[in-house]
């Protein structure tokens, strides 16, 4: 079975996905937000993602109100809590301790994609890959959780970095030939060996295992081709779940 998806679609102005967008506790980039919020068909905020949605739109709140913001609230200010109550925005308390407000509010965002009833191409997450050593590790344990909410791809991307999660038992066809691509990208095997065969990169793999300790695939990046040629796509079979990440260009 193989798959194709262009990672960094949503970025684009004209880019064909349609995307739900998640804003997670951590500082939002103005050159990303903006084109995802006009692409969004839902837009959520977990807990304290609302603060800094608030500061981004200092002076225009009323033009970017989330469809809901769940979590346990205990990072959302009282102020910032009050406003979007104010305004009729949902506040959805999610007070398990055992899932991350990421997580909890993944899980709503796939309900509301069912109950409305909406095309959604990929879910977006601005967030979750800076700061906190432990936090962007509970963001990649999130992608895990994901896989088993919903069949749409999860990526998030925060500063010149995007990563999701590739599914297991599937050839992957990877279309990277945006323009917005930098020059690093990763397979990284989170949660088990995992065997792998790739195209497309400069040091492929062919049925190699991935595992901490012996063989990890960090700063590869895409095979040299024609400048007046498109990229070829990168193409990766994995028996279990494995992480992809690429550098977005910082311009």
């Amino acid at each position: 079975m193989e798959e194709e998806f262009t990672p960094l679609d949503c970025l684009l102005s004209p880019g064909k996905q349609k995307i739900c967008l998640v804003i997670l506790n951590q500082p939002l980039e103005e050159r990303y937000f903006h084109v995802l919020w006009s692409k969004a068909v839902i837009r959520a905020c977990a807990d304290g993602g609302a603060n800094h949605l608030f500061q981004l739109t200092d002076g225009r709140q009323e033009r970017f109100l989330p469809d809901y913001i769940s979590g346990d609230f205990d990072s959302i200010t009282p102020g910032v809590k009050a406003f979007y109550k104010e305004k009729n925005c949902r506040l959805i308390e999610t007070a398990n301790q055992d899932l991350t407000d990421f997580t909890k509010c993944l899980d709503i965002m796939v309900e509301e994609i069912k109950q409305r009833q909406v095309q959604v191409d990929t879910i977006v997450t601005l967030g979750g890959l800076g700061g906190r050593f432990d936090q962007i590790m509970a963001t990649v344990e999130t992608l895990f959780h994901a896989q088993k909410m919903t069949e749409l791809p999860v990526v998030v991307i925060q500063g010149s970095s995007l990563a999701f999660l590739l599914r297991e038992g599937r050839q992957h066809r990877l279309c990277v030939d945006t323009s917005l691509e930098g020059s690093w990208c990763s397979l990284v095997p989170v949660g088990g060996p995992c065997n792998t065969k790739t195209s497309g990169l400069k040091w492929n793999l062919n049925n190699d295992v991935l595992e901490f300790g012996k063989l990890v695939s960090t700063s590869n990046t895409y095979e040299d081709h024609d400048p007046k040629q498109r990229r070829k796509p990168v193409t990766i079979t994995t028996d279990r779940p494995l992480l992809w990440s690429m550098e977005v260009k910082m311009e």
